[in-house]
């Protein structure tokens, strides 16, 4: 009989809504290898203060109990009560701390009824989620991975919401080591994830506790036959995609640290270039901004596209004539590598990339799928898109062959068979 494995995602409840997503791939996959998999996650979707009723748009509610479970495509999942959260204020904290309080009782219940697992894999975002399966699975005599998917507490020093020698800095620097030293195995979804314990020189060669040996890199990815499937069944009606032009595509969200007022930066030097159009799908909070300024600027040649259905993604990215990747330069540290589930659709998707920042560990120099900025300076960005535009068609089409064929590399079907050889190596 293969383990029992309990991952835990507090914002897994998305996937469960949108049938996909890491870990909910992760259990399809576990159980496709004979494997028991359960997801748990928060009993609210990410950022949404509705509840979820049943299986409605709104979602699902635990009414008088703790959790809740459903089942979708075989994957069972469970849901952990917690209150709404919006925005990044004291509701989110009450959101992350019941999600960590309710797991201890959740987890004893549900085992009693369902048998007790094998591993428990505790995902971050926020670090409580890892803290309540160390314990938890400590509680159960079995082991913990624990998976971090964002170097928490650094993403937030380098936001400046926290300074790092501050006393809660250093309170959550401590509580990141534990974490780090308590996990039986670690996941970093970057490859270069890694350099940050050696440089905190918490690793046994320079003295530290931690072992390299139990840290993994597992990125994330894509299910490439179900994107496959997508591009060509659901259909997004778009006259702008259907034009014979040079189609520079940017999909995702519209904040500072997708910085996607660059690329308007150098959509306004190639307005002059009828035949190239810029693109771009997504929502945020610069939205608004930037729409405006396509008007104050004049700029014919962009369109401000909004809110798209996460189904229609893998159509449109395809087609595209080049999809960029985009981000603030300043606000992030990129020289670990990426991870972003965008660089991977925009693989998938066949068609060259541009990456705005050039990165540590870069996948487009690996698989030669795209060209990354030297300089952030929009004059760069508008030689690179000409370069991509006039380079020979066989070049062209090599970069996004290379790209779909790199995106086979990072499909749930290989990234789960990295999964199982951690599990097994406990």
């Amino acid at each position: 009989m293969k383990k029992n494995i309990w991952l835990w995602n507090h914002y897994a409840t998305d996937m469960y809504k949108n049938r996909g997503g890491r870990h909910f791939w992760f259990a399809e996959n576990l159980m496709k290898q004979g494997y028991k998999a359960t997801v748990f996650g928060a009993s609210t979707y990410h950022n949404t203060a509705k509840y979820m009723k049943n299986i409605t748009d709104i979602g699902i509610d635990t009414g008088d109990e703790k959790y809740a479970t459903d089942t979708i495509n075989n994957v069972p999942f469970v849901f952990v009560k917690t209150t709404s959260a919006l925005g990044n204020g004291t509701d989110r904290v009450k959101n992350m701390g019941l999600f960590y309080l309710n797991l201890f009782p959740v987890a004893k219940t549900y085992a009693k009824i369902n048998g007790k697992p094998d591993v428990i894999l505790a995902s971050s975002v926020h670090p409580l989620t890892m803290v309540a399966g160390i314990q938890i699975a400590k509680k159960f005599q079995v082991p913990c991975i624990c998976e971090v998917r964002d170097l928490w507490p650094e993403a937030i020093f380098s936001f400046n919401k926290v300074k790092e020698k501050s006393f809660l800095g250093k309170i959550l620097t401590a509580g990141e080591h534990w974490i780090y030293k308590k996990a039986d195995a670690l996941i970093f979804t970057k490859e270069g994830d890694t350099d940050y314990i050696k440089e905190k020189m918490w690793d046994k060669d320079q003295g530290g506790n931690i072992d390299l040996k139990k840290c993994h890199y597992i990125n994330n990815g894509i299910d490439l036959d179900a994107f496959i499937k997508s591009s060509k069944e659901n259909v997004f009606d778009d006259k702008d995609l259907a034009e014979n032009k040079f189609n520079v595509v940017y999909a995702g969200s519209i904040r500072p640290v997708n910085n996607v007022g660059f690329i308007l930066d150098a959509a306004a030097l190639l307005k002059e270039h009828s035949d190239i159009k810029f693109l771009i799908y997504g929502d945020g909070n610069q939205q608004e901004m930037l729409k405006q300024r396509v008007i104050n600027e004049r700029l014919t040649n962009v369109k401000m596209k909004g809110y798209i259905n996460k189904q229609y993604i893998p159509y449109i990215l395809s087609k595209s004539s080049v999809n960029i990747l985009n981000y603030s330069q300043s606000q992030y540290n990129w020289a670990r590598g990426n991870s972003s589930n965008k660089l991977f659709e925009y693989m998938a998707s066949g068609k060259p990339i541009i990456s705005t920042v050039k990165m540590g560990y870069c996948i487009l120099d690996k698989y030669k799928c795209g060209l990354s900025l030297e300089n952030i300076e929009p004059e760069e960005l508008v030689k690179t898109i000409l370069q991509i535009k006039n380079m020979p068609q066989k070049h062209y089409k090599d970069m996004g062959q290379n790209a779909r064929n790199g995106a086979k590399d990072f499909d749930f079907n290989v990234l789960t068979i990295k999964l199982i050889d951690v599990i097994e190596s406990l």
